[in-house]
């Protein structure tokens, strides 16, 4: 996860933190709109192409053509996109970034994302979510009269307020930003992203009788309970970080390979060749008995799906199928996070021992997703926290394991991978 674009806490006078705690706290309004905007946009569309658009073909499923051929039609419109001014969002090859963008840029990021995101594409929400919740915060303070680097930490509000509607509240959003270094971030200086995060998450959860706006982030409904820690499950955990280290930086690799070679071929036949494949993998995972849907999108509606499959082959198949699409949607000049894609791996891999071993799925889930979201994001409380929140009291004695899987996926994919020395 990049710490461009940071925050130097000394540049904040003392006396002005109460003032842009506040202003944190405004930004969090919009930026929670955005965010539901955003996040319901893609659930519309996703529906319109993915259910709608079948049953008026007169098919329950999407027909082969279909899957194979709105990856394409998406790499088109990201190519459009990209066009526009600020390349249509951050390369998620490179991870998350804090990098604030202009507010010009917001139609190229909002269209490649969409794009993307609704047509299939093997990325997730939460970088063009953080994109846009920053121009929003930079947008807002235009007209505070707040300058500097006092500014830029108020365009980061905007992005912790916009991806605490995915990971599961201010938290998460808060460790995030500590745990990526953003500007060397001191407490004090958390203020104003997590009174901004807490004011998107309320928007998002409601308070009183008022339920809130619906906004669907990764959610796995009736875990069984995880009473005990169990010995075995702290080895299975040091198995599946180690493994999903290892498929994550070979996907990564892959993305890198893939992105090299656009001077040389050109962005809109990468991008056309990159959507094919993906389109194309789907329908090979379909063929060998999975569900085409599992392979395409960023996974987090197909994770309780994954984690109650009982055949260890079609796990697999997802698994690989996942993987390579995931890779070449990175390398082939989409945009999108990498984050959740990287999560459905991690507890795909998890979940080889589900269906083999009979182990909890609850334990899979909270090892696969602190493994996955170690492994590509290189965040370790950021990925144990998350995977706590994601399965609940269910799972509260899996800490130690998600602990293991986290940590073990952080070592592995440093070993393989290793980060840029400074200057």
């Amino acid at each position: 996860m990049s710490a461009t674009g940071s925050t130097d806490v000394a540049a904040v006078p003392t006396r002005d933190l109460a003032r842009l705690t506040l202003l944190g706290a405004l930004v969090g309004l919009p930026a929670g709109v955005v965010a539901f905007a955003f996040v319901g946009a893609v659930h519309v569309l996703q529906d319109l192409l993915w259910t709608e658009l079948p049953e008026a073909l007169g098919t329950d499923e999407p027909p082969w053509y279909l899957v194979l051929g709105l990856p394409v039609v998406a790499a088109v419109l990201v190519a459009a996109a990209r066009r526009l001014p600020g390349d249509g969002g951050h390369d998620p090859v490179e991870g998350l970034s804090m990098t604030p963008l202009p507010p010009v840029a917001a139609g190229g990021v909002a269209l490649a994302a969409l794009a993307g995101l609704g047509f299939g594409v093997v990325l997730g929400p939460e970088a063009p979510l953080m994109t846009l919740g920053g121009i929003v915060g930079v947008w807002m303070t235009s007209w505070t009269g707040v300058t500097g680097r006092a500014r830029g930490l108020l365009g980061v509000s905007g992005a912790s307020g916009a991806i605490s509607t995915l990971f599961g509240g201010p938290l998460v959003a808060g460790v995030m930003l500590l745990e990526a270094g953003a500007g060397a971030l001191a407490a004090a200086a958390l203020l104003p992203p997590l009174a901004a995060a807490a004011v998107a998450y309320v928007l998002v959860t409601g308070f009183g009788d008022w339920a809130g706006v619906p906004v669907t982030g990764l959610a796995v409904p009736d875990l069984p309970e995880y009473d005990r820690v169990r010995p075995g499950s702290l080895l299975l955990a040091l198995v599946v970080g180690v493994v999903a280290a290892v498929v994550i930086a070979g996907v990564k690799r892959l993305a890198r390979a893939l992105r090299a070679t656009g001077p040389r071929v050109g962005r809109l036949p990468l991008l056309l060749a990159s959507g094919a494949a993906v389109g194309a993998l789907a329908l090979l995972a379909g063929a060998l008995g999975a569900d085409p849907r599992d392979v395409l999108f960023s996974g987090q509606a197909s994770i309780p799906a994954l984690v109650a499959e009982e055949s260890v082959g079609v796990v697999l198949v997802l698994v690989v199928a996942k993987g390579l699409a995931y890779g070449i949607s990175m390398g082939g000049g989409f945009r999108g996070g990498p984050i959740f894609p990287a999560i459905f791996l991690g507890v795909g891999l998890a979940s080889v021992a589900v269906a083999a071993l009979d182990v909890s799925p609850t334990l899979a889930v909270a090892v696969g997703a602190a493994a996955g979201m170690a492994a590509t994001s290189r965040l370790l409380l950021s990925a144990v926290m998350f995977a706590a929140l994601l399965v609940g009291r269910a799972g509260l004695d899996t800490a130690p394991a998600a602990v293991v899987a986290a940590a073990a996926a952080l070592l592995t994919v440093r070993l393989l991978d290793p980060p840029p020395r400074p200057a």
